[in-house]
């Protein structure tokens, strides 16, 4: 599938704001924490990925009701959804002036009743876009960072319905932001995670 970058501009996939709020200084410590033991590009955008992914566990395999957003709040946290931990790991890519965007799939639920949008993300590296999916492992699950072919969390099934979108996103998408910011608990979320990619956004 070919990648499209919703802006041209390489900056906006490098740039901070509500969510992949990189400024802040939990952010900071964690990126610099990373970058201590990585020889180059590629050695830390691994190691960021292995730990948002082995470190932040996602919020429904944990059993945790609490919702997270904010790069800042999943890192101190420690918990999120798929989407949540999507922009913690952009939020320590960008923050060590890696160009990083947002993914997006639609899904079949684990039960088929339903589907939910899927978070996850996409770096640039060796001059090219490389998704990477870091919601964490779990038994069925077995995600990898890659850039010489993906190792994504889920692989679509077209034919059932889901939809892998090729678009590269610099922000959040704002109706899945505001799912998660006016969630009080994870139950509330679950009900209310949109389908599908919202058209027009």
């Amino acid at each position: 599938m070919e990648l499209i970058q919703e802006n041209p501009d390489l900056s906006a996939y490098l740039a901070a704001d509500e969510a992949i709020d990189h400024t802040h200084p939990v952010v900071r410590e964690t990126a610099a924490r990373l970058a201590e033991t990585s020889a180059d590009s590629y050695v830390y955008a691994r190691a960021a990925y292995e730990f948002v992914r082995d470190t932040i566990p996602h919020s429904a395999d944990a059993g945790d009701p609490r919702v997270t957003w904010r790069a800042s709040d999943v890192l101190e946290r420690r918990t999120g959804i798929c989407h949540a931990k999507a922009h913690a790991l952009t939020a320590l890519l960008r923050a060590e002036d890696i160009p990083t965007a947002l993914c997006y799939q639609r899904l079949l639920h684990d039960d088929d009743s339903a589907f939910a949008l899927h978070g996850l993300v996409a770096v640039r590296l060796d001059g090219a876009w490389h998704r990477q999916d870091a919601r964490g492992n779990k038994p069925g699950v077995d995600a990898r960072f890659s850039l010489g072919g993906e190792r994504l969390a889920f692989p679509v099934d077209a034919a059932a319905g889901e939809v892998d979108y090729p678009t590269l996103y610099a922000e959040p998408n704002p109706v899945m932001l505001e799912v998660l910011k006016s969630a009080p608990d994870r139950a509330y979320l679950w009900e209310r995670l949109p389908e599908e990619l919202p058209p027009g956004t």
